[in-house]
């Protein structure tokens, strides 16, 4: 098991949390506040789903440690930025893209796809509609990425409306299977598996670098590292070429 990691928001340090299959202990004040200059890697990560299924709450949950009830639209795309420690010593830049939902903006949203590490692919457990919408959401990423890759997390979301739900655990598993994908239940409002929910994207992507199967490239901005490359390693390959193979999409 992985030493649990810090967690930070930008501009006030947030929380304290442990990595996936750890506990979760209550949330602490971060020491300290990394610099921009002191992150090693950056994931750039794309929230996806229809217009009202929380995207925007849900990434307010986790970097301001708030929920909003009522909360504007967002119009076109909004940009956060969070610190993670993934290791010791490891600090990781997460840069997310939060998208509009409503059809009118996705000529705007659509230009972000290509240059996204992770997507989190959202639907709303009361609304059937918004689940069903998800494959088409997902084809739409896979024609703009190419020949990149992304590695997706499908995310069932509002899962306080026990009453209300519309969507079972095990047709999200389902569909998450033939995605290619995790899946996970999150609620913004009662703070559930919103932390957990952007730690196994983040892991997965920091794994995949590890392996070398998805890293910086001059061509693609979707992660980015100040790391030296060990001797002999060469630029992650993200064109569909003889020996690549990308796990998770």
């Amino acid at each position: 098991m992985y030493k649990p990691a810090v967690f930070y928001s930008c501009p006030v340090p947030r929380s304290f949390s442990a990595v996936p299959g750890g506990s979760f202990p209550p949330p602490l004040m971060a020491p300290t506040l990394p610099t921009d200059a002191l992150w090693q890697y950056q994931f750039r990560l794309i929230l996806l789903g229809d217009s009202t299924v929380g995207k925007s709450s849900l990434l307010r949950r986790y970097t301001e440690g708030v929920f909003v009830d009522c909360i504007d639209q967002t119009v076109g795309v909004d940009f956060y930025v969070h610190f993670v420690e993934v290791e010791p010593g490891v600090q990781v830049k997460l840069q997310f893209w939060d998208t509009a939902g409503q059809e009118r903006f996705r000529s705007v949203t659509r230009s972000y796809y290509r240059n996204s590490a992770g997507g989190l692919l959202l639907f709303d457990v009361a609304n059937r509609a918004s689940f069903e919408n998800i494959p088409k959401w997902h084809q739409e990423v896979m024609e703009k990425v190419k020949p990149f890759g992304i590695i997706f997390l499908l995310v069932g979301h509002k899962s306080d409306l026990v009453a209300e739900r519309q969507v079972t655990p095990e047709e999200g598993e389902k569909l998450a299977s033939l995605l290619g994908a995790r899946y996970v239940e999150t609620s913004a409002k009662s703070d559930s598996n919103v932390t957990l929910a952007i730690q196994l994207l983040t892991r997965d992507i920091f794994e995949a670098v590890k392996k070398g199967s998805m890293g910086p490239s001059t061509e693609w901005d979707g992660v980015r590292s100040r790391v030296p490359a060990h001797p002999g390693q060469q630029e992650a390959k993200h064109r569909g070429g003889e020996g690549w193979k990308c796990p998770c999409w």
